[in-house]
């Protein structure tokens, strides 16, 4: 699945999925550019990849800053020379708690950064995919997908659920431009993104256990980063350039016992 050549742009690129995604981009030839909040993630990520041989450029924006994420695009392109894939990864658990903890403000500031960051994104690299043809790749997750027992989690997957939906109505109206885009549903994978949740959710949720774990395929162990990173790649090559429109979830059937 070479990506000689390609130009790909990585969100949330400092850690977990996002940073494991840009490497084996690299590690395929595509020349990355890794955006991000945090500026020592992203130049240790980037380290990384040049170790590996790779080339790597850091540009910090949040990407619900749309000023901030219109220049990290528009820097991806005069540095490297154009765009192919997009992967929008950026994203944070949030606040879960009941509804009745949980507020309006709680609610949408999970929505600014995983739904609207994830649609800025996406409509900011429109202009240069389209010169030629690329790929999007939205990280969502199994909640709000297929999994819905996770009570006090409704901004987080209502957030999932809507990348989702987005995906699908631009995989339509990017078709005729060469765009393809997918989305990708990762269930416990072993990531930071745990350390940006606030969590009061203890009152409403549902207890169950299962004896065997809550990941079918692995007796409960969690997945890695770097497994999700593999579907990335083969969303984001011309090894899929069929598929379009569609989510895949990567979770070891988890969703389908905890549904």
């Amino acid at each position: 699945m070479s990506m000689q050549d390609k130009v790909a742009l990585v969100t949330g690129a400092g850690s977990g999925i996002g940073r494991a995604s840009a490497r084996l981009l690299a590690r395929e030839g595509a020349a990355v550019a890794l955006v991000g909040r945090t500026a020592e993630e992203l130049e240790e990520a980037a380290a990384e990849i040049e170790g590996d041989g790779g080339r790597a450029i850091t540009l910090l924006a949040d990407v619900s800053d749309e000023e901030a994420l219109v220049a990290a695009v528009e820097g991806t392109v005069q540095e490297l020379g154009r765009l192919d894939v997009v992967v929008a990864n950026a994203g944070v658990n949030g606040t879960w708690a009941g509804i009745e903890e949980l507020t309006a403000e709680d609610f949408r500031s999970t929505l600014d950064i995983n739904l609207t960051g994830t649609f800025l994104t996406i409509k900011h690299a429109v202009p240069h995919l389209k010169r030629q043809g690329g790929s999007v790749v939205v990280v969502s997750s199994v909640n709000g997908t297929r999994m819905f027992s996770n009570s006090g989690a409704s901004a987080y997957a209502s957030s999932k659920a809507g990348q989702v939906a987005l995906t699908k109505m631009l995989a339509v109206e990017l078709g005729p431009k060469g765009i393809r885009l997918n989305v990708v549903c990762p269930g416990a994978i072993e990531t930071e993104i745990s350390d940006n949740t606030e969590a009061a959710n203890e009152d409403v949720m549902i207890p169950v256990e299962f004896p065997r774990g809550q990941i079918p395929l692995t007796g409960g162990e969690p997945g890695s980063a770097e497994q999700v990173a593999q579907l990335v790649l083969f969303l984001a090559s011309d090894a899929s350039s069929h598929i379009s429109g569609t989510e895949v979830w990567v979770d070891g059937a988890q969703s389908l016992l905890q549904g």
